[in-house]
Order: structure tokens, then C-alpha cells, then sequence
């Protein structure tokens, strides 16, 4: 039978677990600012940011080069749908790392909850347009991992009943 003691010495494992995944989650946040604010100084300097230069040719059978001097109305659009999406990128990365630094940190389960968005606009970026890219859908399968698997890691603490022993970290 375990003692008071051992459930404790049990627990620390978990904890520190459980802070691993939080930074994990942060890390993420800020891999998802550091990638918008990249495509943002890429869509101001190029019109389109390198790492998007192959999906591009996959999707368009065209090179970026050539499509800018053939077609400069249709690439005007395409810039201004980068500029668009990285805005929204970043947005929703400022999101995520305010939300996880402050409420998830407090275990409020809206937080758990709303973290999971995220989720769903990284799978969606992964099938439309990181599935051209083999680069792009390697990265993107970073965020498709680890998000889930942090979150899942903290759903015992997040949906702990009251009277029972919640693990903090």
C-alpha cells in the first residue's frame, strides 16, 4: 500500500511533466509569432516568403518569378492574401501565447478548451497548403504533434474532480 509520502514522491515526476509541456506549449506559441512576423518581412521584401516558393510552383505549375511577370494582377492578389494570413497568424499566435501564459497556467478550462482552435487551423494549414512543401509539411507536423499530446498531458489536472488531489505544476 502506498503511504501519503510515496503518492507525493509519485507526483513530482508528473509535475515536472506537466511544466515541461507547459513551456512546450509556449515554445510552440512563439514558434507560431516567429513564423508570422518571418512571412510578414518576407511578403514586404518578395511578395512571397521563400518557404512558400514551392508549394507555390506545385500548386501553379508556374514559378513565382515568372507568374509576377505574367500574370502581375493575380500575384498582386496573392501578396495581398500572404499579408492577410500572416496578420492572422500572428493574431492567433499572440492568442495562444497570452491564453496558455495566463489561463491555461491557472487551469481554467476554458483555456484547455479554446487552446485546441489552435489545433484545428494546424491541421488545416497541413492538408491545404504544407502538403505541397515537403520542408513546409515536415514543420508543420511540429505543431500537429506536440500541441495535442501537451494538451492531452494536462487534461487529469484540468478535469480533476474537486475533491480529489489535483497535481500542480
Amino acid at each position: 500500500m502506498m503511504t501519503g509520502h510515496n503518492l507525493a514522491g509519485a507526483a513530482r515526476p508528473y509535475a515536472a511533466a506537466l511544466t515541461a509541456a507547459w513551456v512546450l506549449l509556449l515554445l510552440l506559441g512563439a514558434l507560431f509569432l516567429f513564423a508570422a512576423v518571418s512571412d510578414l518581412r518576407a511578403d514586404v521584401r518578395a511578395g512571397l516568403p521563400v518557404d512558400h516558393l514551392a508549394a507555390f510552383a506545385q500548386v501553379t505549375g508556374s514559378a513565382w518569378a515568372s507568374a509576377k511577370q505574367t500574370a502581375p494582377g493575380l500575384t498582386a492578389y496573392v501578396i495581398l492574401l500572404e499579408y492577410a494570413y500572416a496578420i492572422h497568424e500572428l493574431v492567433f499566435g499572440l492568442l495562444f501565447v497570452i491564453i496558455v501564459a495566463i489561463s491555461f497556467r491557472q487551469r481554467r478550462r476554458w483555456a484547455w478548451w479554446a487552446c485546441w482552435a489552435v489545433m484545428l487551423a494546424n491541421v488545416a494549414y497541413t492538408l491545404t497548403f504544407a502538403r505541397h512543401d515537403p520542408t513546409l509539411f515536415s514543420r508543420s507536423l511540429v505543431g500537429d504533434i506536440v500541441l495535442p499530446l501537451a494538451l492531452l498531458m494536462h487534461a487529469p489536472v484540468f478535469f480533476a474532480r474537486q475533491h480529489g488531489a489535483v497535481v500542480s505544476a
